[in-house]
């Protein structure tokens, strides 16, 4: 039967999952130069209107909707056909509709994820056909592979909120972008400052918050497990925050604001896919680990020279692995890993995080370089110099008079 605490529950982190796409638009947009703030921020905000179509008209449907050699989905929902009110396959506590919009919260977050690697420099158009693309061609089926039903679910592999869904797999699609779409005119040779830090701090404070809802929310009841993810939520994030200050004053001499938000955000990506299987110590240990690793990985971009502008890789992709490992070593509640008796556990952790690494690498490049060689996917360098708000949008973030 449909429970109403429950339901009530998880209307609220739905809500609180929806309101973490703009907070990442103001976490990116604060970082990026003033005359490209409005375009950064549309991108992630526009992502709530497209995925949110192509949800209801076939995405839900081959994320959720059987099972198709344990690779993708079927047809059986498509337009949403048959999810209603009453409880469906996922939850017997809450309305099939509801566990549908709280899923369409996360597909909306994950490809804008991405856009932070590409900042200043794609065409809005190609960023559009990208993301339905991109959403359809690697979200849905890598989704179905771990929570749908798909070969990744039964082989064992725990993700409790989105650690190999989202943030592995956004990761891995940041670095290809990165690559293929090149390097921001004068990448190198000039710097590029964020023009307004308090603005991403906003930013991160707003995903934190509703990070509650994206890991808590995942129990898909209002239950001691929910409880259990909420509070490793908090525990692993602030210690991310402080262990990434505390390896950037080692390193560069002085902790920054901008080094706590991002500690933050990879303490958040790091705890997800355990946070309802660990327990508080394990999750003191992920976000401490995580700070460091996060903040140290940064620096491969500089040796590399890819230009991942807002360090999606670093945080997303890098945070994401280790989170998924972690799991295999610290899961305890519900689960076991490696530290609790199972070693099994992370080698299955390690075979899920390489699949979709894989999978989502060639996906994405064969996207990105279909766009490339048809409807191209970077500003001109005129457009690029003015900045997006006024070449793609024609307005500007600020007006002084």
């Amino acid at each position: 039967m449909i429970d109403t605490g429950d339901t009530a529950w998880m209307l609220v982190a739905t809500a609180l999952v929806m309101l973490m796409t703009p907070g990442l638009g103001l976490f990116y947009g604060g970082l990026v130069r003033q005359k490209n703030v409005l375009g950064t921020i549309m991108q992630s905000f526009i992502s709530l209107g497209v995925i949110s179509v192509v949800w209801v008209l076939y995405g839900y449907s081959l994320a959720f909707g059987g099972d198709t050699h344990g690779l993708i989905g079927t047809f059986q929902w498509l337009g949403l056909k048959g999810v209603g009110l009453d409880a469906g396959p996922y939850s017997d506590r809450i309305p099939h509709l509801l566990f549908c919009a709280f899923q369409l919260m996360f597909a909306i977050i994950t490809p804008a994820l991405i856009t932070g690697a590409f900042a200043e420099r794609m065409k809005f158009s190609a960023f559009l056909l990208f993301t339905v693309l991109w959403s359809t061609l690697v979200y849905l089926p890598v989704c179905h592979w771990v929570w749908g039903g798909g070969w990744l679910g039964k082989l064992g592999a725990l993700d409790f909120a989105g650690g190999t869904v989202i943030h592995i797999n956004s990761g891995v699609a940041a670095l290809v972008a990165a690559v293929i779409i090149g390097r921001r005119t004068g990448y190198g040779a000039q710097p590029f400052y964020p023009h307004n830090l308090p603005m991403t701090v906003l930013g991160a404070a707003l995903l934190w918050f509703g990070w509650f809802g994206f890991n808590a929310g995942s129990a898909l009841a209002s239950n001691g497990t929910a409880v259990l993810a909420f509070f490793t939520t908090q525990v692993a994030t602030g210690t991310a925050a402080l262990s990434w200050v505390l390896t950037e004053k080692l390193v560069r001499g002085k902790p920054t604001t901008l080094g706590a938000a991002s500690g933050a955000v990879a303490g958040l990506v790091a705890i997800t896919p355990g946070a309802g299987f660990v327990g508080s110590t394990a999750a003191i240990l992920i976000g401490l680990a995580a700070g460091v690793v996060c903040y140290l990985a940064i620096f491969l971009k500089e040796k590399l020279g890819y230009d991942d502008a807002l360090d999606v890789v670093a945080v997303h992709g890098v945070g994401g692995l280790w989170g998924a490992l972690a799991t295999g070593l610290f899961a305890s509640a519900g689960a076991t890993g490696l530290f609790f008796g199972n070693p099994r556990q992370l080698w299955v952790q390690l075979v899920a995080a390489l699949s979709a690494m894989a999978y989502s690498a060639l996906a994405t490049s064969a996207i990105l370089l279909a766009l490339k060689h048809t409807v191209g996917l970077r500003v001109t360098e005129e457009e690029e110099l003015q900045g997006l708000d006024l070449s793609l949008h024609d307005e500007t973030g600020y007006s002084i008079n």
